[in-house]
């Protein structure tokens, strides 16, 4: 893969890969009021999720401008992903988290297989390009970090979501939050 085709892909994968955290916190947060009742502490954790992966998002945005087709292709995604979500997650939350962890898996061997590529050589230019502003605010990096540093932070992020949506997954009716 080159660096065109990964920013390609990036960009598109995390334009939907928000949707699950922010769904799955829109339906606790309208059951919670419907029942009058607090959460266990779920709705800030997803709403976090989901921010994050649209950091991720906009980080890699600045390294690549989508064209039309690519939003088009966004819009149909997320509409699909939005609608197939929802009514998944009123039907069974815990098949959801575990689905979610398994896509979140599929994402670490994405961007490990980008470290791949880029120190084997592939890649050359993201060794050395510097990091966006917006990565390094957003994950603390180091003034001279690079692009390499950035699809670590990433990984290690959705490293995160995939554990914390398997454990989601373990979990019986009733039980809180164990990351609040």
């Amino acid at each position: 893969m080159t660096a065109p085709k990964y920013l390609q892909r990036i960009v598109f994968l995390e334009t939907v890969a928000a949707v699950p955290g922010f769904v799955a916190a829109m339906i606790r947060h309208l059951q919670s009021l419907r029942l009058m009742r607090r959460d266990g502490g779920f709705i800030h954790t997803l709403l976090e999720e989901a921010e994050n992966e649209r950091m991720h998002l906009l980080t890699f945005l600045s390294l690549h401008k989508p064209g039309f087709v690519t939003r088009s292709f966004v819009l149909l995604a997320q509409g699909v992903a939005v609608n197939a979500f929802f009514l998944a997650y009123l039907i069974e939350p815990r098949w959801c988290h575990r689905f979610v962890g398994f896509l979140e898996e599929e994402a670490c061997h994405t961007y490990t297989n980008c470290l791949k590529d880029i120190d084997e050589g592939r890649i050359p230019e993201w060794k050395t390009m510097p990091a966006p502003d917006i990565a390094i605010k957003y994950w603390r990096l180091d003034k001279s970090a690079t692009v390499r540093d950035v699809v670590l932070a990433v990984r290690a992020d959705e490293a995160i979501h995939r554990d914390v949506n398997h454990v989601y997954a373990s979990l019986k009716d009733g039980d809180r939050n164990p990351f609040e």
